[in-house]
């Protein structure tokens, strides 16, 4: 059906984008990506990015879409992610959406993004008192602006409190009050259907296919690739930097890990991101509708 939406998730390595493709072909769809990596020019290898060939085969969006060494959030995602939806329903195509990072997910189920826009001059002072004071002076500052409490908001996050406090700041409104008027938003298309299928394999398969696509990444290049992307900057952008794979890289080119410990570093910590992603699946999105293991 053209007025649904088809979002298919599951944890890394499971076999998404081929599972991907053959449904999309299924619905006579185009696919929509909801990996915070693959917005990226230049991380393929390491993000195991669709092939030209895959690219060709389905039309996808939100892929290649920001270079490497610029920050993108989920603003930016979410305002993308609409408009591509809006083209493919005008083409009178359907939408499947697949990836697996949870908060980009979360935004085709529940708003994720408030209305209050953020100034530079604001961001830049929140950011200098961070760089004085740490947590203990966004805190401060914090109680200072919303005297009415701090809603449910999680104290030991820094970048949580920093991003409270400037909402605060750019608002004039206290973090309840901002709280409240977030929670009246309307729910992300809310006119259209949703089917929700969660892919899934047993711990020994993913296992398995982390540890061999790791090692297929770094023999088909990976540190070569890593090299080249630090001469676009990837260092400049601490959301690339720090995706797996690339991070592990960027620590052997460093001379911080030696060559030798990448394969099992990038194997577990690979294997971390699973547990975080079952863990997120479970209590920040709703109940699939279908849960199909592919073992």
């Amino acid at each position: 059906m053209a007025n649904t939406l088809h979002i298919i998730s599951g944890v890394t390595a499971v076999g998404k984008t081929n599972f991907a493709l053959d449904y999309a072909e299924e619905q006579d769809a185009e696919i929509i990506s909801c990996d915070a990596s693959l917005v990226y020019r230049g991380m393929d290898i390491g993000t195991a990015k669709p092939n030209s060939l895959e690219l060709k085969r389905i039309p996808h969006h939100l892929i290649n879409v920001n270079p490497v060494d610029q920050p993108f959030d989920i603003t930016r995602y979410d305002q993308m992610a609409r408009e591509a939806v809006e083209g493919i329903l005008d083409r009178g195509k359907s939408v499947v959406v697949t990836g697996g990072s949870g908060f980009y997910l979360k935004s085709f189920f529940e708003p994720v993004v408030d209305s209050v826009k953020v100034s530079a001059e604001i961001r830049a002072r929140s950011d200098a008192l961070f760089a004085e004071r740490g947590l203990e002076g966004l805190l401060e500052a914090l109680d200072q602006s919303s005297p009415e409490g701090l809603g449910s908001l999680d104290l030991l996050n820094p970048r949580r409190v920093q991003r409270a406090l400037e909402r605060c700041w750019a608002s004039g409104k206290s973090l309840p009050h901002l709280q409240a008027e977030f929670a009246r938003r309307p729910k992300p298309f809310a006119s259209m259907q949703k089917t929700y299928i969660l892919l899934e394999r047993g711990l020994e398969a993913i296992h398995d296919r982390i540890a061999r696509r790791a090692e297929a990444m770094i023999d088909a290049g990976l540190i070569e690739e890593v090299t080249h992307l630090r001469t676009l900057g990837i260092e400049k952008n601490p959301n690339a930097a720090n995706a797996i794979g690339y991070r592990e890289s960027l620590a052997c080119l460093r001379g911080d890990l030696k060559e030798s410990d990448l394969l099992a570093t990038i194997i577990k910590n690979t294997r971390a991101l699973v547990k975080k992603q079952k863990t997120w699946f479970r209590t920040q999105l709703p109940e699939a509708d279908r849960c199909l293991n592919l073992d």
